[in-house]
């Protein structure tokens, strides 16, 4: 038997809303990871990719990584582990790093036996870089065998690489698939192309106000078959507010609601509906974090009037803009990332990261043509004018550490 915690998404280093207590409650579910692996004493924690949220994390968020896995260490729990896309570099990966300070071990194509289990890696994979992968993983002698792996894959909603081609290509049978990226945690069952566990864990906190189930990790147990439960983790609460506002109604109905729960130290999501009065988001921002909240964000859905009254000359407005993309004489690779953002399924929390997964695969691709604009470009250019749209940045990504912090980190390590 073989009892481990598959785990993932810790995004450690994300200053959510630029608040700096954000930051260390990514951290404090990690360490309750932790505690929970050595209480429980299970045989290892995997990580499925995204322990940090950024490329290039600050001293800080280093050294809490650092904390966690010695935690792990000194109770001789291993700490295996994939990297995620958040995390991908060029070059050498921090896990590398923490792997030759003997606290943690890179999955990949060779087994890594623990128990009567083997388990592989498969990092996250850019969709540019997929159509030649090798799936040639070394064979085992273990009873059964997991892969661990990072990505939106179908069968799960919004997936963008389907999981049974990866059990079909694989030369070795593997009994579960154990997967991070996906923040909502969520399990299946595949017959097909042969019996497998499918699993997201889910991330370890909240890192968008999509998120309102309770977040946790798996606990995944390789006996006679393959049994996968759900563990709850207490993070910081999150209070949402949903107002659906009938005609004549307005900010005070909202803080009536808002004011209805407790919000001490809680991230308050207010949504607004409906067919009332507009509302002043500071106003209600500024009421929750005066009755006790850390933070507040106030999302007002409705379409005013005066929004809706956009003409255009098409029945359907999907044409219209379909037909104007066209006459900017967008490049290839400009026409990709406008359909990743205009017309996929991405949810809206994903939407920067998906196009930045997006660039860095046209351009690790290195096709030139991707990048050449259409033969009218200069022709609809001159007919249109120059037009521009503005980007979406990554959530708050982390600063680059300057040279002090790199010459302490040496000395730290």
């Amino acid at each position: 038997m073989t009892r481990v915690i598959h785990t993932g998404d810790t995004h450690l280093g994300y200053r959510q809303y630029h608040v700096p207590a954000r930051r260390e409650d990514f951290l404090d579910a990690f360490r309750q990871v932790a505690a929970d692996a050595v209480e429980a004493d299970v045989d290892a924690v995997v990580h499925a990719g995204d322990l940090f949220h950024d490329r290039r994390p600050t001293l800080p968020d280093i050294m809490g990584a650092l904390e966690v896995l010695r935690t792990l260490a000194a109770a001789e729990v291993p700490f295996l582990a994939v990297v995620g896309n958040h995390e991908a570099k060029r070059d050498a990966q921090w896990l590398d790093l923490f792997e030759t300070l003997g606290l943690a071990t890179r999955l990949g194509r060779e087994p890594e036996t623990v128990g009567d289990t083997a388990f592989y890696g498969l990092d996250f994979v850019p969709r540019a870089k997929r159509e030649d992968l090798d799936y040639d993983f070394e064979p085992h002698d273990a009873e059964r065998a997991a892969l661990v792996s990072h990505g939106l894959f179908e069968p799960f909603p919004h997936g963008d690489w389907d999981v049974r081609t990866v059990l079909a290509e694989a030369d070795v049978a593997f009994d579960a698939v154990l997967l991070g990226d996906d923040h909502h945690p969520a399990t299946k069952h595949l017959e097909e192309p042969h019996d497998a566990w499918v699993t997201y864990c889910g991330s370890t906190e909240r890192a968008s106000a999509s998120e309102r189930d309770e977040r946790g990790y798996n606990l995944v147990v390789f006996e006679d078959g393959v049994d996968i439960r759900r563990r709850g983790l207490d993070t910081r609460p999150f209070v949402f507010v949903d107002v659906d506002l009938r005609d004549g109604e307005g900010l005070e109905r909202v803080r009536n609601r808002v004011g209805e729960y407790d919000l001490e130290d809680a991230v308050v999501v207010v949504t607004v509906d409906g067919e009332g009065d507009p509302v002043t988001p500071a106003a209600i921002e500024e009421f929750a974090t005066e009755e006790g909240a850390l933070v507040a964000r106030v999302t007002d859905r409705r379409e005013l009037a005066e929004e809706r009254e956009t003409e255009v000359s098409f029945a359907d407005p999907d044409d219209a803009v379909a037909e104007r993309i066209r006459s900017l004489g967008l490049s290839p690779a400009a026409r990709d990332l406008d359909e990743t953002i205009r017309a996929s399924k991405v949810p809206d929390s994903r939407v920067a990261e998906t196009v930045e997964d997006r660039v860095r695969d046209l351009v690790e691709a290195e096709d030139a043509a991707a990048f050449q604009p259409a033969d009218d470009a200069e022709e609809a250019a001159a007919d249109e004018g120059a037009t521009g749209a503005e980007g979406e940045e990554s959530p708050d990504p982390a600063p680059a550490e300057d040279a002090e912090d790199q010459a302490t980190m040496g000395e730290y390590l």
